[in-house]
């Protein structure tokens, strides 16, 4: 990943484009590059896996700079952001389920078995 990051970060130097490149107009650019992969799928499931490709690496791109421009590492906010949702989606609860955590959270609390549960006598 560290040479993909350095290669990404050595074309834009190498043409002076980093004056255009505020943390807001990057954040725009991955918007509108997702658009145009977005954009591939638009009317049915037949794809150019190669225009495909053109446009994730475009995203891709984007957010390297962005990150760059953050002075983060990809690497660590990945992690910590699968740590994070590790906790929102335990797998026991989301395993094949594609509900979102607020809905995996309101469903055990409205579950009637559990609710039953804390209102027994021991």
């Amino acid at each position: 990943m560290e040479e993909v990051k350095e290669a990404v970060i050595k074309f834009t130097k190498d043409r002076d484009w980093d004056q255009f490149h505020s943390p807001a107009n990057l954040a725009k650019s991955i918007v509108i590059e997702s658009g145009e992969l977005l954009e591939c799928f638009q009317w049915d499931e037949n794809f150019d896996k190669q225009k495909v490709c053109e446009e994730l690496a475009d995203v891709v791109n984007y957010a390297i700079l962005l990150a760059d421009k953050l002075n983060v590492k990809i690497e660590g906010i990945v992690m910590a952001k699968l740590k994070e949702n590790s906790k929102k989606y335990p797998i026991d609860k989301s395993k094949g389920n594609s509900k979102k955590y607020t809905e995996l959270q309101n469903e055990q609390q409205r579950n009637p078995l559990d609710q039953t549960k804390n209102l027994r006598r021991t």
